[in-house]
């Protein structure tokens, strides 16, 4: 493609100064018109001329244009917001949805798939072949494309009103979040707070013209510190309430868009024969319906429930005691914080300890020794134009082979024009033979740099680092020769697996020393911190496992049955569907359903699939018995994480890869033992 049209250009490191919004529209319709070309030519094919490379082995290809320029839209959309990209995305987006949806409802060109995929010659073909046209076929049947006429027509009209009303409800979660801001003017008022977070809030105000003054937002590195150290309840308050405010603010209110979307979806389900939302989507995953993701949910619940409770009156009967009050619910704005109280004192551990060991660079440099130790692969810096002047690029190479397997991006910090969250995309998608690279990026929302500081992180600022790292080494390392059914284009409730299993990094003295060093003196975590850290790991452990419950809990209710809800106060219906999920707290907080992106700013995303961040910690900590009893660091066992999970994709059912490195199916025992709640 000529520099005309830079959004469908092929070069592998992006010009991303090119990719300016004049040019989506353009650009992007002529995508669709080469797509359009490709799929024509497919439809015309003859049972007598039809072969995998003219039927299935075309449609692979038909549209990498148009992926690759929605793709870096979507991305821009994500990193570098701005009103005109957001003005083009929204023309276009109709057109895209429209286009993607007359593939799949595509009678001609279903039967032109459908009859080579009934005939023997599909007998002939490779393996990894046979099941890209069984994906690709589900894929066809769970769009539509047995529907009748009519059927088929609302199909089309649905899928259109789902990606302007999820692209509506990420704009205002994004908006909300920008348009609410704290300026604190007596310093007495932050006390309490680390010297990191009131460097970094007079550094905000000072960035927008308010020097003398501390700025607080509802980024999480700005936030949550007011709301787990700050002395003054005030302030906390103030913070929590403009939390409330997310996607819950006039125009900008998504509590009519959470029901649309949700009525949309089922309305989608009906039409395919399901009996919800719920079973559609999970009908090709690991857990197969809604109510076994449900009943895993529930099961769950069932065994930590006592715990939790007692962790939430324990905490009460510490501010009783410390306030000479009697044990009651804790208000919303202080639970953070009478929380890390109590574990100072009874660990004598602060995480703020911690931070000087975390320096990014030094995270990133650490984490990129462990894995290519682990997985025989070398990654180092390289130059290359990005989106962002704090933007770092890298490749990734084979040490065995010398082979270039990847580069990605990695941009950490927060801005305005950047959404919330931390999260792993891939721009290409490579193939082993003959040898060509992915690329990827890894973003995040952590810790900047403070004045002469390095940006120093929180620990659980790195769990996150090493989470989203493991997604990007599934994609990048893997080895399968059809692109759709590489990297994490696997089942949901399997892609958190390596993403997860990598957080567990975090916790073992072998692989911290690899990354875990002071930014002044190069020294490692002294073994008294380090053993505080470790007692004080499962603290309040049911409490954050019972949190992940609940938004997997609500999310399968609201999407497995919708009639009993939908219409109805959405804060009435969080507290009913999470009443045996939640602490009582002496003000109810809003659902957080109105900010809950993995859910609704997207078709389909996380929806009726956020238990799979549960599922997935199931099969992780399982597997990492495995790192853990033949050495953490031990490649041979690293080889076979990248050999069996990392590098196989979507190229075989899931479990069977789960199996191949396990040599056995998960249990849930691991997880329970990891978590203090066995």
């Amino acid at each position: 493609m000529s520099s005309t049209q830079p959004f469908l250009a092929r070069d592998f490191q992006i010009h991303w100064s090119s990719l300016t919004p004049d040019h989506i529209k353009p650009d992007v319709t002529a995508a669709i018109e080469i797509g359009r070309t490709n799929v024509e030519a497919i439809k015309s094919i003859t049972p007598d001329e039809a072969t995998f490379e003219n039927t299935f082995g075309a449609l692979e290809v038909a549209n990498e244009d148009l992926d690759r320029a929605w793709g870096r839209v979507n991305h821009l959309d994500s990193v570098a917001n701005s009103d005109p990209l957001r003005e083009a995305l929204n023309e276009m987006l109709p057109v895209v949805s429209e286009f993607s949806s007359s593939i799949s409802l595509d009678g001609d060109l279903w039967r032109v798939l459908k009859s080579f995929a009934e005939s023997g010659d599909t007998a002939n073909l490779s393996p990894i072949q046979q099941r890209y046209i069984q994906e690709t076929c589900d894929d066809f049947r769970a769009a539509g494309a047995d529907l009748d006429a009519d059927a088929k027509k609302r199909m089309f009209e649905i899928n259109s009103e789902l990606a302007q009303v999820t692209q509506k409800f990420g704009e205002n979660v994004l908006d909300s979040t920008n348009d609410w801001e704290l300026y604190v003017t007596d310093e007495s008022r932050l006390v309490g707070l680390p010297d990191s977070a009131i460097a970094a809030a007079a550094e905000d105000a000072k960035s927008k013209d308010h020097e003398g003054e501390w700025r607080f937002t509802q980024q999480f590195p700005s936030m949550y510190p007011v709301l787990q150290y700050a002395e003054d309840e005030a302030l906390r308050k103030e913070i929590w309430e403009g939390s409330t405010t997310i996607g819950f603010t006039g125009e900008k209110d998504n509590s009519t868009l959470i029901w649309e979307i949700i009525r949309l979806r089922e309305e989608k389900a009906k039409l395919l024969g399901h009996s919800n939302f719920a079973d559609s989507v999970l009908e090709r995953r690991m857990a197969k319906s809604g109510a076994t993701a449900l009943d895993f949910t529930e099961k769950l619940h069932a065994q930590i429930k006592d715990r939790f409770h007692a962790e939430a009156d324990e905490l009460r009967q510490y501010k009783a005691e410390k306030t000479n009050t009697s044990p009651a619910p804790l208000e919303p704005w202080d639970t953070a914080f009478w929380a890390e109280k109590r574990r100072k004192e009874l660990y004598d551990f602060d995480d703020e300890a911690l931070r000087p060991y975390f320096p990014v660079s030094q995270v990133m440099d650490g984490l990129f020794a462990l894995t290519s130790r682990l997985f025989g692969i070398s990654i180092s810096p390289a130059s290359a134009e990005a989106w962002h002047e704090e933007v770092s690029y890298y490749d990734i190479h084979d040490t065995a082979s010398g082979e270039h397997l990847g580069s990605f991006y990695a941009d950490w910090h927060p801005r305005e024009s950047k959404r919330g969250g931390a999260w792993m995309n891939f721009l290409e998608t490579g193939l082993p033979s003959p040898r060509t690279p992915h690329l990827g990026l890894i973003c995040g929302n952590m810790s900047k740099p403070t004045g002469d500081k390095p940006a120093l992180l929180t620990h659980r600022e790195v769990e996150t680092v090493f989470h989203e790292f493991g997604h990007l080494l599934h994609h990048l390392l893997s080895d399968v020769e059809i692109k759709s059914l590489s990297g994490v284009n696997v089942p949901w409730d399997f892609v958190e697996l390596p993403s997860q299993i990598m957080e567990n990094f975090c916790w073992d003295r072998e692989s911290l020393d690899f990354f875990a060093k002071h930014h002044e003196t190069g020294e490692t975590i002294p073994d008294e911190l380090f053993e505080k850290m470790t007692a004080a790991k499962n603290y309040l452990s049911a409490s954050g496992f019972m949190r992940q419950l609940a938004f997997g809990k609500l999310d399968l209710e609201l999407h497995s049955n919708p009639a009993a809800y939908t219409g109805r106060d959405l804060d009435e219906v969080d507290r009913e569907i999470l009443a045996e999920y939640k602490a009582g707290l002496a003000t109810e907080a809003p659902t957080i359903a109105r900010r809950f992106s993995h859910l609704f700013s997207s078709p389909v995303g996380y929806a009726a699939g956020y238990y799979s961040y549960k599922w997935a910690e199931v099969l992780d900590a399982d597997a990492f018995t495995r790192f853990r009893d033949e050495g953490v660091l031990n490649s041979e066992t690293g080889m076979s994480f990248r050999k069996e999970i990392l590098s196989r994709g979507n190229s075989r059912p899931v479990d069977e890869s789960y199996r191949a490195f396990m040599g056995r199916d998960p249990g849930q025992a691991a997880l329970l033992e990891r978590s203090g709640l066995a």
